[in-house]
């Protein structure tokens, strides 16, 4: 199988909007692949030293903590060190898992007050990345 894939900062319009349809029943894992700047780059357009993983950090410490008050948490998160299986050139540099009791959820939290004050950290820090939502599969059913 080949294909493309393309980073991204924010949702285009057409997954905004299928964003808010109600999706899938019940929980859904978001696996988020993520590509840091090597330096952070603020739209304000502030000085900082800080690099793209530095000002992720500030945003995914705060962001944590709102996951939980919608009724999600933090599942995994950690580095890439290594590609077992296929072709991704370049790899991302860290992957997170967030679990959420649905996509309303995750579209309420992404698009409140609360978030978009902490997302210029998030902006600043990432290259791009990309958001892959999952629900439970057949292993999960098993346990």
């Amino acid at each position: 199988m080949t294909g493309t894939f393309v980073n991204a900062v924010y949702p285009d319009e057409g997954q905004v909007k299928e964003m808010q349809d109600e999706g899938p029943d019940g929980p859904i894992v978001m696996v988020n692949l993520l590509k840091f700047r090597d330096q952070a780059e603020y739209r304000d357009r502030r000085e900082t030293n800080l690099t793209g993983r530095q000002a992720y950090d500030l945003y995914a410490r705060e962001v944590t903590k709102l996951v939980t008050e919608y009724g999600g948490e933090v599942l995994f998160a950690g580095d890439t060190t290594f590609l077992a299986l296929g072709e991704a050139t370049p790899l991302w540099d860290e992957i997170a898992l967030a679990k959420y009791p649905n996509r309303c959820a995750l579209f309420e939290m992404s698009t409140s007050k609360e978030w978009m004050e902490i997302a210029v950290h998030r902006e600043a820090g990432l290259e791009g990345q990309l958001n892959i939502e999952t629900t439970p599969g057949f292993l999960a059913a098993r346990a």
